[in-house]
């Protein structure tokens, strides 16, 4: 297959132009932040919302300027030492990226690179640039990976007798009650799994829509994880993690294998919708950014990975002061959330700016 030819410009363009056709200011609306930088080097540890920070007043609006190219198989993979410019092309603003240590636009893993002749002490050599190829592991994320990364492989939350019909712990060893970390245990219900690995959960509170009362579901009460040694009935594991204290009847369900940091594209849920905070799961006190929180939208809403929603604030009323009548003061934003993991009726997301406190039962809408 010959190689695709390479774009005159010497970047190559990830975006295309900025929606500026409709003189109203749209929710959806790309713009740029007044104080835009002209280039950014993308350092190690940063994540593609940062760098859209830099650029745009909403930075969950970079997958609209950041399209998919015809000339890459993945444009929103950027690496530590890439270059991201903002050029001005017909007088609408696009983002280019060059590609680190290359002084070459990115190029399709597929593609050929060019091949270039050159003298060299009378010889004609040719030469072929080099085009290196990072794994995937290397590129930079959405979202920080330390904030969400020990809720992916657990169950946050759980259906109604959904872990009663799981395995559960009998008794420790030498009729221990209490179990910690290398106790060993028997356990009954495993129902013939042959796999190796299983995590403890406990079930939790309900958590229930605080407008209608609607059960949306029980948490899921991580406990620590467990190996199985002997299979039957009943079966027999040794505990290889603790977080909280393992007592007879915590559940057993199978380890999920290790799950790789999704890549997540920031997008607006396709229909309006109206939820709530109904939990927060890493908070101690003050909801702010870099949280974990529960809505009261799931699947059944619209609601999938990657959806972006606005947290208003409830401010109340106010006394009038020339009628002496109070009147409703509109809800103010207070935050931007992004969905990094869904179930039926609930959904989980992490707090990725606030502008305000951020509270349990706050609204979250479509931005």
């Amino acid at each position: 297959m010959s190689p695709k030819p390479l774009l005159g410009n010497r970047f190559l363009l990830l975006t295309i132009a900025l929606l500026l056709t409709s003189p109203d200011i749209r929710a959806d609306e790309v713009q740029l932040k007044p104080d835009h930088p002209e280039r950014y080097t993308v350092v190690k540890g940063d994540t593609l919302w940062d760098i859209s920070t830099r650029f745009l007043k909403s930075p969950w609006h970079w997958p609209q300027i950041w399209k998919i190219n015809q000339e890459i198989k993945n444009p929103h993979l950027i690496y530590p030492g890439d270059v991201v410019l903002l050029r001005w092309v017909d007088g609408k603003p696009v983002l280019m990226v060059e590609r680190k240590g290359t002084g070459l636009p990115s190029l399709p893993e597929t593609t050929t690179a060019p091949v270039v002749e050159r003298r060299i002490d009378d010889r004609t050599v040719k030469l072929s640039p080099k085009v290196h190829s990072d794994s995937l592991e290397s590129a930079i994320p959405t979202i920080p990976p330390n904030a969400i990364a020990p809720f992916l492989t657990r169950p946050l939350a759980v259906g109604e007798g959904e872990l009663d019909q799981a395995g559960y712990i009998t008794v420790g060893l030498d009729d221990r009650i209490a179990l910690g970390d290398s106790s060993q245990f028997y356990a009954r219900g495993l129902k013939g799994d042959s796999s190796e690995h299983y995590q403890i959960f406990r079930p939790g509170n309900p958590i229930r829509h605080p407008d209608t009362g609607e059960l949306l579901a029980y948490e899921a009460l991580y406990l620590g994880d467990a190996k199985l040694l002997e299979p039957g009935d009943p079966s027999k594991l040794v505990v290889t993690a603790v977080k909280q204290e393992i007592i007879p009847t915590d559940r057993l369900l199978v380890a999920p294998k290790k799950a790789s940091l999704p890549y997540y594209y920031p997008h607006a849920p396709k229909t309006q919708t109206k939820g709530r905070i109904v939990s927060a799961l890493n908070s101690v006190a003050e909801i702010g950014p870099k949280t974990v929180i529960g809505i009261s939208l799931g699947t059944r809403d619209g609601i999938d990975e990657g959806a972006v929603l606005r947290v208003m604030r409830h401010v109340g009323t106010h006394r009038d002061p020339v009628t002496r009548e109070d009147y409703q003061l509109p809800d103010e934003e207070s935050a931007l959330i992004l969905v990094f993991r869904t179930y039926e009726k609930i959904s989980y997301a992490l707090v990725m700016t606030a502008t305000r406190p951020v509270n349990l039962l706050d609204v979250v809408i479509t931005p």
